[in-house]
C-alpha cells in the first residue's frame, strides 16, 4: 500500500516541507525562495535534482540558482540593470559586476509563505506564495502589486507536478517575466556515471550573445551536438553550454528528457508550451549537474527592441492571471 504524506520538517537543519507518495519523496525550502530542492526515488536511491551535499547548505545559500528548482522573477540578465516598462525605466541592482548586468531577479532568495500542506487522494501537496506590496523588498525595484503562487503535487503515478500562478493585484499593467533555473543531477542514479547519460531538449534556434551574455538579436547555426539535442540526444557535458534558444515543441510538448542508458530509464521534464525560450547551462561542461531552464522571455527582453511576441515580452493588466503547469516524471 502506497504511503502519502505531507508535513513540515527539516532539510539539513533548515525549515522544509516534505512530500511523500509511494516510492517518491520531495522537499521544498519555503524560507529560501520556495525552492523545491529534492525529488527522489527512495527505493532506487535516485536523486533527480541537484541537491546540496550533506553539510553543503552554506554553498546552497551562496549559490542558490544551481540547486533544485529556483524561481527567477524577472529571469536572467538585464543590461546595466535597466528595466524599461510602459514609458518608465526601473533600475535593478547590478549584481553581476563582471558584465555590469542585473541577473536572476529577486524571489529565489527571499522567504515564501506556506499557504497549504495536505494529502488529497493520491497526491501529497504543498503551496507556497509571495505577495509583493509596498514595503516588500521587491517592490522598491519593481513597484507593482502581485502574487506568485507555486503548488507542487507528488504522486506515485505522475511524479512531481508543478502549478505556477501569477496575478496582477495592482491597478497598472505589470511585466510577467519568469523562469525556472531547474538543476538536474547527472548522474541521478548512485551506480551510474555521467557518461551513461543522454539529454534531449525541444530547442529551436540559438540566439547570438554578446560578450556581456546579452542577445544581439541575431541567430547562430546549431552545432552538431546542438542538433543532436533536438533528436537522438547527446551527453549533457559533450560541449560547454551557457546558451539561449527558442522553443520548438515536438508533438505538442515542450520538454527535456534525460536518459540513463545503464538504468534504462528516462527523466522527463515537461515544461509547458507557454515557455517560449530555453536556457541550457552545464557549468563549463563539468559533470555533476545540468540546468534546462524554461523561460517565458528572451534574456534582456525589455531592452532588445525585438517584437514582443517573438521574445515573450508581455504584461498582465490589473486583475489578470497567468498560469502554467510542468511535470517531472520517469518513463
Amino acid at each position: 500500500m502506497s504511503v502519502y504524506e505531507a508535513k513540515a520538517g527539516e532539510f539539513q537543519g533548515e525549515t522544509a516541507v516534505w512530500l511523500k507518495a509511494g516510492k517518491y519523496e520531495a522537499a521544498i525550502l519555503p524560507e529560501y525562495g520556495g525552492n523545491l530542492v529534492a525529488f527522489r526515488d527512495v527505493e532506487k536511491g535516485y536523486r533527480f535534482l541537484h541537491e546540496p551535499a550533506e553539510g553543503g547548505m552554506e554553498d546552497f545559500k551562496a549559490h542558490p540558482a544551481i540547486y533544485g528548482i529556483p524561481v527567477l522573477f524577472p529571469p536572467n540578465r538585464y543590461e546595466d540593470g535597466k528595466f524599461p516598462w510602459n514609458g518608465k525605466t526601473y533600475q535593478l541592482p547590478v549584481n553581476s559586476p563582471r558584465d555590469n548586468n542585473h541577473i536572476h531577479g529577486f524571489v529565489h532568495t527571499i522567504p515564501w509563505t506556506v499557504e497549504h500542506i495536505g494529502v488529497h487522494g493520491t497526491e501529497s501537496v504543498v503551496t507556497v506564495a509571495v505577495q509583493v506590496r509596498e514595503g516588500h523588498p521587491v517592490h522598491q525595484y519593481l513597484p507593482f502589486d502581485f502574487t506568485i503562487r507555486l503548488t507542487y503535487s507528488l504522486s506515485a503515478e505522475g511524479g512531481l507536478a508543478q502549478h505556477l500562478f501569477i496575478r496582477n493585484d495592482g491597478d497598472v499593467s505589470m511585466p510577467c517575466l519568469l523562469a525556472f533555473h531547474t538543476a538536474v543531477s547527472v548522474p541521478f542514479a548512485p551506480d551510474s556515471a555521467a557518461a551513461d547519460y543522454l539529454v534531449k531538449v525541444t530547442i529551436g534556434e540559438r540566439w547570438e550573445m554578446s560578450g556581456r551574455t546579452l542577445p544581439t538579436g541575431g541567430k547562430l547555426p546549431l552545432s552538431a551536438e546542438e542538433t543532436a539535442l533536438q533528436g537522438e540526444g547527446v551527453n549533457p557535458f559533450a560541449i560547454p553550454l551557457d546558451n539561449h534558444y527558442t522553443v520548438k515543441p515536438q508533438n505538442g510538448r515542450n520538454f527535456m528528457e534525460l536518459t540513463d542508458k545503464k538504468e534504462g530509464i528516462t527523466l522527463v521534464y515537461d515544461a509547458g508550451t507557454s515557455y517560449k525560450q530555453w536556457m541550457l547551462y552545464n557549468n563549463g561542461a563539468r559533470e555533476g549537474f545540468f540546468c534546462p531552464e524554461p523561460q517565458i522571455n528572451l534574456v534582456n527582453a525589455p531592452n532588445t527592441g525585438l517584437p514582443a511576441e517573438e521574445i515573450g515580452l508581455f504584461g498582465l493588466e490589473p486583475g489578470e492571471i497567468w498560469e502554467e503547469r510542468a511535470r517531472l516524471y520517469v518513463k
